[in-house]
C-alpha cells in the first residue's frame, strides 16, 4: 500500500477518535468544531476516495465530500429509525446508536480503502503568495458576526455598512484587476463573501427570527424528533404541517447533529445550516466556469448572491437551503461528463434521494427541466450520457413513492392542490393582478413607493435586461455552447419557465416569485455577463474587456449596495433590512410582521411550556406569538387573542413584548391597542411576567 495511502487512513482515524473523545468528555467547543468536520465531510470524503473519482479537482472533491456526507446522515438516520426495533433501539436518534453507526461506517470505508490498495494522491504544498488578501478574505464572515452582535447589543451598525462597502471593493478589484486580485482566489472570495451576507443577517439576534417563513413550523418538527429521538413518518397533522414532516433536512438531519455535537438547537439553523448553504455559489461558479470565462463566472456567482432573497428568505427556510445544496450538486454532476458510468448513477441515486427529502417543490422543478431537456434531446437527435431515460424515471419513481407513504401523502397532495390551484386561475388570464405584486413589479406594472425604491428597481430592472440581452446573443450564436448543448437546453428551459411565471396566472404564487427567480438565477445568471459583452461588441469593431468589466460594474455593484437595503439606511430611507434599519423599525413591522423575537418573549414561552397544563386548557395569544415565539420556543400552538371576546374557564393569555411594552396586538394587515381588550383580563390572574412577556389564567 502507498504511503500516502497510510497517511490517509492515520489521519482519518484520528480524526474519528477526537470525535469520540470529545463527545464522551464532552468537550466544549472541541466537540462541536470536530463533530461538525467529521459529520459533515469525513463520511463523504472517504467514500469519494474510495470510489476513485479522479475526474474531479480538489474544489469538485470538496463539495462531492459534503453532499455526499450530509446525504449520508439522512440515509443512516432514517435506516436507524426505521429499523429501530430490530436494532433493539428504543430512541434510535438518540447519542448511543448514532455514534455506533457513524464508527461502523467510517471502519468499514477504510477498511475497503485498505484492501482495496487506494492510491491517495498528496500535492506539493503551494507557496501563499497572495496570504494578505487570503487573510483578508477570512476575515469578512468574523466582521460579519461581530457587526451582528454589535447591532443586537448597541444598535449600532457602522460594522455591517462598513462589512458591505467592503465586499463591493473586493468585487470591483477582482472584476478590475488580475494582478491585485488572481483568478484563482475566485473561489476562496466568493465563499468568503456568501458567508459575510448569510451571517449578517443570521446573526443579528440570539434567537430565530422567522421573517414571515416557515422556520418555526420546521424548528417545531426538529424538536419534536430531537425530544423524542424518534421521527414518525405517520404523523398524522394537517397538509401544510404533514408536507414539512415528510422532509429529513428539517427533522432526522438537524437532529443528528445536535445530538452528537452537543450544540444549542437553534444555532444549528442559525449557523451551521447557512455554512452550509454557502456552497451553493461555489457550485456554480464550478459550473459555469466550464462555459464562460473565469471571471464572467465570478460576477455570475456575486449576481445570484447579491439578489436579497439569497441572505433574507432563504435563511428562514431550512429545508430549501439544504436541496439547494443538492440541486446545484445534480447539475454539476449532469454537466460533468468526464465521470465515469457508475460513479455518475451512484452519486445521482444519493443526492437525488436526498433533493427529494430535502424540499418537494425544488425536487419538482428538477424533474421538470430533467424531462425537458430529455425530451428536446431526443426530439433534436442529440442524445446525452448526462441525462437518460433511467435517470428521468429512476427520479420519478423515488420522489412519488416517497411523498405518497410518508406523513400521509401531504407532500403530494400538497402538489396536487398547488396544480388545481394555478388550474381554477386560469379564467382569470387577462387580469395583470391574477400574476401577484411581485410579478407586477418586476415588470414595472406596481407603484413605487419612493424615489430611492424607483433607483433600486432600474438597477434590478438593468440586470434582468443585460440577462436578456445574454438569451439573444447566445441564441445567435449556438455554437459557443455547441459541444455542451446540455447547458444551453437549461438554460432556454429557464427562461421559458421566467416566462410561464410571467404569463400563467397563479404559477408565481406557488411558492413565490423571488423564491423562483432566486432558482432560474441557477442557470440565468452568467447570461448577464454576456449581456453586457453583447452590447459593448455593438458599440465598438473590437471587443474591449475593460468596457465590459466597467459597464458590469455600473450595474452590478448599486444592485448590489441597493439589494442589501446599504443605500437606504445611508439615506434613511423605509428599509427591510432587519441587520441595518431594525433599531429604527415600527415595533409591528419587527415583532408582528418579521417575527423578530427577544428574551422577554422567549423566556415567557418557556415558563409556559414547563409550568402549565395546556392539554387540559385553551392558550390564546396574537397572531404574530402564534407563528412565531410559541412553536419556536414554547412548542406550542393556541388560538388567536384578536378574534376573542371571551376567554373560556381554561383558557391561558400569553402576552409578548410587543403586547405588554409597546401596547400592540397584530391582526391581519392591522393592529389592535392591547388596551382595547383589557375587558379580556377583568376576571383573570397574572400567573406570569418578566417586564416583557405576561401570561395570565383564570383563578382554580
Amino acid at each position: 500500500m502507498q504511503a500516502s495511502s497510510k497517511i490517509f487512513i492515520q489521519c482519518m482515524l484520528l480524526l474519528q477518535f477526537l470525535l469520540n473523545i470529545t463527545v464522551f468528555f464532552d468537550i466544549s467547543i472541541a466537540r462541536e468544531v470536530v463533530g461538525f468536520i467529521c459529520l459533515t465531510v469525513l463520511p463523504g470524503f472517504v467514500i469519494i476516495k474510495l470510489l476513485k473519482f479522479e475526474e474531479l479537482d480538489t474544489l469538485e472533491i470538496i463539495l462531492f465530500s459534503i453532499g455526499f456526507s450530509v446525504a449520508i446522515l439522512m440515509l443512516l438516520g432514517l435506516f436507524l429509525n426505521e429499523f429501530a426495533l430490530l436494532l433493539a433501539f428504543s430512541r434510535p436518534l438518540s447519542l448511543t446508536p448514532l455514534m455506533i453507526i457513524l464508527n461502523s461506517l467510517i471502519f468499514v470505508c477504510l477498511f475497503l480503502v485498505y484492501k482495496k490498495k487506494v492510491v491517495v494522491e498528496t500535492s506539493p504544498k503551494e507557496r501563499l503568495r497572495k496570504l494578505p488578501l487570503i487573510v483578508l478574505f477570512s476575515c469578512l464572515p468574523f466582521l460579519s458576526v461581530c457587526g451582528a452582535i454589535y447591532v443586537t447589543v448597541y444598535g449600532v451598525n457602522i460594522i455591517l455598512l462598513s462589512l458591505i462597502i467592503l465586499i463591493s471593493i473586493l468585487f470591483i478589484f477582482g472584476v478590475l484587476s488580475e494582478k491585485l486580485f488572481p483568478s484563482e482566489l475566485y473561489p476562496f472570495a466568493i465563499f468568503a463573501f456568501t458567508v459575510a451576507l448569510l451571517y449578517h443577517f443570521s446573526f443579528i439576534s440570539n434567537y430565530i427570527v422567522s421573517f414571515g417563513s416557515d422556520v418555526p413550523g420546521e424548528y417545531f418538527l426538529f424538536r419534536t424528533v430531537s425530544t423524542n429521538a424518534r421521527w414518525n413518518p405517520t404523523l398524522p397533522a394537517g397538509l401544510w404541517y404533514g408536507r414539512q414532516n415528510s422532509m429529513l433536512s428539517i427533522t432526522i438531519l438537524p437532529t443528528i447533529y445536535e445530538v452528537v455535537m452537543g450544540i444549542d438547537p437553534q444555532w444549528i439553523f442559525k449557523m451551521l445550516y447557512p455554512l452550509i448553504f454557502s456552497l451553493v455559489p461555489l457550485s456554480l461558479y464550478q459550473i459555469w466556469r466550464a462555459y464562460v470565462k473565469r471571471k464572467y463566472a465570478f460576477i455570475s456567482a456575486f449576481l445570484f448572491m447579491a439578489f436579497e432573497p439569497f441572505y433574507t428568505e432563504m435563511l428562514c427556510l431550512n429545508r430549501q437551503m439544504i436541496a439547494e445544496v443538492f440541486f446545484v450538486l445534480l447539475l454539476l454532476l449532469i454537466f460533468k461528463k468526464e465521470i465515469k458510468s457508475v460513479n455518475r448513477m451512484i452519486c445521482f441515486t444519493v443526492f437525488s434521494f436526498a433533493l427529494i427529502t430535502s424540499h418537494y417543490a425544488l425536487a419538482v422543478i428538477f424533474l421538470f427541466f430533467m424531462s425537458v431537456a430529455l425530451a428536446l434531446l431526443f426530439l433534436f437527435k442529440r442524445p446525452s450520457r448526462s441525462i437518460t431515460v433511467s435517470m428521468v424515471v429512476l427520479f420519478f419513481v423515488i420522489m412519488f413513492t416517497w411523498y405518497i407513504f410518508t406523513s400521509g401523502s401531504a407532500a403530494f397532495n400538497s402538489i396536487v392542490e398547488y396544480g388545481d390551484y394555478v388550474y381554477q386561475r386560469l379564467n382569470e388570464f387577462l387580469n395583470p393582478a391574477s400574476r401577484g405584486q411581485e410579478v407586477l413589479t418586476g415588470l414595472g406594472l406596481a407603484e413605487s413607493p419612493s424615489i430611492w425604491n424607483t433607483i433600486s428597481r432600474t438597477f434590478s430592472y438593468l440586470t434582468q435586461a443585460l440577462i436578456v440581452l445574454g438569451f439573444i446573443s447566445l441564441m445567435v450564436k449556438r455554437n459557443r455552447f455547441n459541444n455542451k448543448i446540455e447547458y444551453l437546453i437549461f438554460i432556454v428551459i429557464a427562461m421559458v419557465f421566467l416566462g410561464l411565471l410571467i404569463i400563467i396566472p397563479g404559477l408565481a404564487g406557488t411558492l413565490k416569485m423571488s423564491r423562483f427567480y432566486h432558482i432560474l438565477l441557477f442557470f440565468l445568471s452568467p447570461l448577464c455577463a454576456l449581456g453586457a459583452e453583447f452590447i459593448i461588441k455593438l458599440l465598438f469593431k473590437r471587443e474591449k474587456k475593460f468596457a465590459i468589466s466597467v459597464l458590469l460594474l455600473t450595474v452590478l455593484v448599486p444592485y448590489f449596495l441597493f439589494q442589501t437595503e446599504f443605500v437606504f439606511e445611508v439615506v434613511g430611507s423605509d428599509s427591510w433590512s432587519i441587520p441595518l434599519s431594525g433599531y429604527r423599525m415600527d415595533a409591528l413591522r419587527l415583532y408582528g410582521h418579521y417575527g423578530y423575537t427577544d428574551a422577554y418573549s422567549v423566556y415567557g414561552a418557556q415558563w409556559l411550556f414547563r409550568n402549565v397544563n395546556l392539554k387540559n386548557s385553551e392558550l390564546y395569544a396574537d397572531e404574530s406569538s402564534l407563528i412565531n415565539v410559541l412553536p419556536l420556543y414554547g412548542m406550542i400552538y393556541g388560538n388567536t387573542l384578536s378574534n376573542v371576546t371571551e376567554v373560556a374557564d381554561n383558557g391561558v393569555i400569553y402576552l409578548s413584548t410587543l403586547n405588554v411594552v409597546e401596547k400592540v396586538i397584530p391582526y391581519g394587515r392591522f393592529s389592535l391597542d392591547t388596551d382595547e381588550l383589557s375587558f379580556i383580563f377583568d376576571d383573570m390572574n397574572i400567573v406570569y411576567s418578566n417586564g416583557g412577556s405576561e401570561i395570565y389564567k383564570h383563578s382554580p
